[in-house]
């Protein structure tokens, strides 16, 4: 698309707090002076809000104080005045009941922040999770001039000579240790390689999926999202989109001008080709909520269908982030999808151009890592939704990660009432279950958790693991870790405590999954489903107080984003009155 740039100069919108020589001015100047500001700062020019998501609780952020300095570097070249501040970070390895709760709060708070304060355009600091997709929601609501600055993934680990990827192998050694192939000793060494520097998951877990999300919707510097957090060119990277960001406010270059329907079909195909995680679903239709965008479950399957995964990752390859950024990171992969015309390429970016103008030129330096279309993982990556009878408003499932010998599967239902009755039960070696089976999860969904928890990769029994076997098909209205894998059906719509029909489910019910007709189906009568939904009561945990009863009172289902249903829709920024 054709980006016309506004009028420089022009009267910004931080000049309502510090323009002019009344009180008020001098009020709002004179505090700001006490950290020292020379008074020609606050002469109009763009005033940029670093929302830093650092915390000493959320390791995956824990370097981006440092991050943030080469930030506000690049502002001060530009001719920017930098201010940080201080955003909700919502830590996926320490929140309880679990970080996806929090993601709206910290949207809100993040988004009530850029719009109640005196700054022009905002860099969005971000790493672990949650931390990427609410301060985009929060910039689509107030659409203030944002750019996306990732922590990075962390280092490659390694242990008995063998590459270690963060999650991913926790649930592998997990399942070792339980079927006796692992020793607890040997599982206690492997955590020390698990984590070997600053960053991120070093798989294409969440935070690797929604930094790739950001660059291919042209919310980041191209190639931001695979620079290895403790590598210069991260910093390097910080530093040229602190520069960047003030042109975007000098220009009006807004995200509702970036993030369009075309940007995201471009990170919905993308999120295919990369072997991405299934929480992008859900994150990426809540942003397109806040930009008032139609996107649907139907265009993930619509869109993402046919994109083969390409990218040799884990969970659902064999290497990680490091590898994949020598190799070329993600414009590798985004020129294979402009080749193979699965990508918008007029689409607009923070840099002002074209998506494919960044990307056209770009060399693949390790066919092995980011693999030729014609070698491909899977021919069909991307997010399968399976709709029926089980999921009327649909679920989804990650074919590169899943069993191909169970992507058609019938079996038998063993049915967990909520988290605690599976952690009650798995371990029973009494439990009448096989690997034939289909374990059902309920109760997990946004209402139900409350939050929406990564639980739904749940582990198998013991004596099923003991046999040799480590797949199952395993449904719920739960997430699962983007680092996770297996044949995992995801989001059930409507979720069980919502009173879904996953909610009357029953031990013994046949279940029918057939990936490539799209199909989920509980295997009973109209009649009989309809019957057991007329007497149906809800079971889960009623909240009565505090976020979690705003929360759970609120929230949306997963099918439109699991946002609270107050906070869709772009609000702007309007300048408040005045506070004194």
């Amino acid at each position: 698309m054709t980006f016309k740039p506004a009028k420089w100069p022009r009267k910004l919108r931080s000049q309502e707090w510090y323009g002019g020589t009344g009180r008020d001015a001098i009020y709002h100047r004179g505090w700001m002076k006490n950290q020292g500001y020379p008074n020609d700062l606050f002469d109009g020019r763009p005033v940029i809000g670093i929302m830093n998501t650092w915390s000493e609780l959320t390791p995956c952020n824990g370097h981006l104080r440092e991050l943030g300095e080469k930030v506000k570097a690049g502002i001060w070249e530009a001719g920017g005045f930098p201010v940080e501040v201080p955003a909700f970070s919502a830590s996926e390895n320490t929140f309880r009941p679990t970080a996806m709760m929090f993601r709206n709060l910290a949207a809100m708070s993040i988004e009530e922040q850029m719009r109640g304060q005196p700054i022009d355009g905002a860099v969005l600091l971000v790493g672990c999770d949650k931390t990427t997709p609410s301060l985009l929601m929060a910039a689509a609501s107030t659409d203030l001039p944002s750019i996306v600055v990732t922590g990075g993934p962390m280092l490659n680990g390694y242990f008995q000579g063998e590459r270690v990827g963060s999650g991913t192998h926790l649930w592998k050694f997990s399942e070792a240790v339980k079927a006796g192939e692992m020793t607890a000793d040997e599982f206690l060494e492997a955590e020390q390689s698990m984590s070997r520097s600053t960053g991120t998951c070093n798989t294409m877990g969440t935070a690797s999926s929604m930094a790739s999300m950001a660059e291919a919707l042209g919310m980041a510097l191209s190639g931001n999202a695979a620079i290895p957090a403790v590598d210069s060119r991260r910093r390097v990277m910080a530093q040229m989109s602190g520069r960047r960001i003030v042109q975007m406010v000098k220009d009006d270059l807004k995200p509702s001008d970036i993030m369009t329907k075309q940007a995201f079909e471009n990170a919905i195909r993308t999120n295919g080709a990369i072997g991405g995680s299934t929480n992008a679903v859900v994150h990426l239709l809540a942003i397109a909520g806040r930009l008032e965008l139609d996107l649907t479950l139907d265009d993930w399957d619509r869109c993402g269908r046919d994109v083969a995964t390409i990218v040799n990752l884990m969970p659902s390859g064999k290497y990680l982030m490091e590898e994949f950024f020598y190799a070329g990171g993600l414009p590798v992969v985004l020129r294979r999808l402009g080749e193979a015309g699965l990508l918008h390429k007029d689409a607009l970016t923070v840099a002002g151009t074209p998506i494919w103008d960044d990307v056209k030129d770009v060399v693949n330096h390790n066919e092995d890592v980011i693999l030729p279309l014609e070698k491909a993982l899977t021919d069909q990556g991307g997010i399968a939704v399976v709709k029926g009878n089980l999921a009327p408003k649909g679920a989804v499932l990650k074919p590169s990660a899943a069993s191909p010998h169970l992507l058609k599967h019938r079996g038998r239902a063993v049915v967990f009432e909520d988290i605690d009755d599976y952690k009650a039960k798995i371990d029973d070696e009494d439990l009448d279950i096989d690997e034939t089976c289909v374990m059902v999860l309920k109760n997990c969904g946004p209402k139900g958790y409350p939050g929406m928890s990564e639980v739904g990769n749940m582990g198998l029994p013991p004596k099923v693991l003991r046999k040799g076997i480590t797949d199952m098909v395993r449904i719920s209205d739960a997430r699962m870790s983007g680092t996770a894998y297996g044949t995992v059906v995801l989001h059930t719509s409507p979720e069980a405590a919502a009173g879904g029909p996953l909610a009357v489910v029953q031990n013994g019910d046949m279940i029918e999954l057939d990936v490539e007709a799209r199909t989920l189906h509980l295997d009973i009568s109209d009649a009989e489903l309809t019957e057991r939904l007329k007497r149906w009561k809800p079971t889960h945990e009623q909240e009565k107080s505090g976020y979690a009863w705003l929360h759970q009172n609120h929230v949306e289902g997963a099918d439109s984003g699991a946002d609270l249903s107050f906070l869709k829709g772009c609000r702007g920024a309007p300048v408040g009155k005045d506070s004194h």
